[in-house]
């Protein structure tokens, strides 16, 4: 009974992977969330030369410009951690690939690599945001988690203009 036991034990311990934790953003198997892994992993990418950021939220499912969805993030280490967390899309890439930018819940008043968004229905408990201007990630649809809620047109109108100085990219009238 114990070899049985052992072996059945072994087996287990080679597929059970454990769950992501909730709220906790340490995630036991990466490939457990959306975005997190394979084809539509979500990734940091050179923000592109040329871009137009154009207010566009459609409540279908799929992002949209002006949306903040929730997709899993790599760190800035590259290692394959990462955590699921909410991005505001700017614009489509290519296909079925967005560009996003990641929110934080973590204060950044007076850093210039940020901008305050406040509060908004993507977070539960109603907690500020700020806005990480400096790194542009790729979202696949299908490496999308939710919706999450619209950013109001006159937030986007500010994220736009504060993304046309510092990158260049168009915003229409």
């Amino acid at each position: 009974m114990a070899e049985r036991r052992g072996i059945l034990g072994a087996l287990r311990r080679l597929f059970h992977r454990p769950a992501g934790r909730s709220g906790s953003g340490r995630v036991g198997a990466p490939d457990a969330i959306p975005g997190s892994a394979g084809a539509f992993a979500t990734r940091a990418v050179v923000p592109p030369r040329t871009l137009v950021l154009e207010y566009a939220p459609d409540s279908d499912g799929a992002p949209d410009a002006g949306e903040i969805v929730w997709t899993w993030v790599p760190y800035v280490e590259n290692d394959g951690r990462g955590k699921d967390r909410p991005v505001l899309v700017i614009a489509r890439a290519a296909g079925d690939w967005f560009y996003a930018l990641r929110l934080t819940g973590t204060p950044r008043d007076g850093d210039a690599s940020y901008l305050a968004l406040g509060p908004g229905p993507w977070d539960a408990r109603g907690r500020p945001s700020w806005l990480d201007l400096g790194k542009v990630y790729a979202v696949h649809m299908d490496g999308m988690r939710r919706e999450a809620a619209a950013l109001d047109r006159a937030r986007f109108a500010k994220v736009a203009g504060v993304l046309r100085v510092r990158y260049g990219w168009t915003v229409p009238q």
